[in-house]
């Protein structure tokens, strides 16, 4: 039996990818770690995947919970540590069990048989190589529904340009424009440029957000912004440049949820949620720009 071009290109990246992970620079990172060799890297992760849960999820936006629920992978560990990281004992911590990339397409599989409408990547980034191999087994296998990458957008376009048929959903965060905030919140004063080339990038590969005749996606590319207290997140200067430079066609989901969580509830900026006046006005901004067509994601 001869394989698809869609087949071939999936073995292509999977190749490519992996051989990313000696000296690793999978992430914007490029921390060096010879993950091949079993070494953990910068981001603590070492060559097996460590998988926190998979679950069926109705909690996203419409068109990616639908009516049947998002087939939710959490994975292990993070590329940053965002001081308010509200899922830090995944991301920060050991919380998870180690699977092969057999167990990994197996969990994919068997979402859909829950008949979710897609497979959610929830904090893919440091794991792309292997995620690449399990989609490529589970493909194989039968996996019809569409994978979505839930990133925190601190991707590196090196690494994106091997995805595209390996993704078809991609849910960024767009966290700030401000270098000096974003040290202050991820620790990471490169975030503003490296998450917007990876946005810019990622709209050129897969386009704004498609849904289908029963409003689930189907493929593209929807933004992700927190609103920050203490104007940390730029949200007006956020909502500003992406409408600019997407013409209003990459709709947003504003997301006005905050609250104090791992190193926040002491701290004096992050230690509560914005105020009701300041997510009124990047609510009303977003209105006004178009991205209405969007969506806001409420307390509570």
């Amino acid at each position: 039996m001869t394989s698809s071009p869609t087949e071939d290109r999936l073995l292509t990246a999977v190749r490519n990818l992996y051989r990313m992970l000696t000296p690793c620079r999978v992430c914007p990172r490029h921390c060096g770690a010879d993950r091949l060799g079993g070494r953990r890297g910068a981001c603590r992760a070492a060559l097996s995947v460590e998988l926190a849960s998979a679950t069926v999820h109705h909690g996203e936006e419409p068109p990616i919970s639908g009516t049947h629920g998002s087939g939710t992978l959490f994975f292990s560990h993070c590329t940053l540590s965002c001081r308010f990281c509200q899922n830090w004992p995944i991301s920060q911590t050991d919380v998870g069990r180690t699977v092969t990339i057999g167990e990994l397409a197996d969990r994919m599989l068997a979402l859909q048989r829950k008949g979710v409408h897609n497979i959610n990547l929830v904090n893919p980034t440091h794991y792309w190589p292997q995620i690449a191999a399990a989609v490529a087994v589970a493909r194989a296998r039968g996996l019809r529904v569409p994978v979505l990458a839930n990133s925190s957008g601190f991707e590196s376009v090196e690494t994106l340009a091997h995805l595209g048929d390996v993704v078809q959903i991609w849910l960024p965060d767009y966290k700030t424009t401000d270098p000096a905030f974003a040290e202050e919140i991820c620790g990471r004063a490169d975030l503003p440029k490296v998450s917007w080339s990876a946005l810019d990038f990622l709209v050129k590969l897969a386009g704004p957000l498609r849904v289908g005749e029963d409003g689930v996606a189907t493929h593209g590319v929807l933004v992700r912004h927190l609103v920050l207290p203490g104007g940390r997140s730029r949200t007006p200067r956020v909502l500003r440049r992406v409408h600019r430079r997407f013409r209003g066609r990459v709709p947003v989901s504003l997301m006005t949820q905050y609250f104090p969580a791992y190193k926040a509830p002491h701290d004096p900026v992050f230690g509560h949620g914005p105020t009701r006046g300041h997510k009124r006005r990047v609510t009303r901004l977003a209105r006004t720009l178009g991205h209405g067509r969007g969506w806001r994601q409420r307390d509570g």
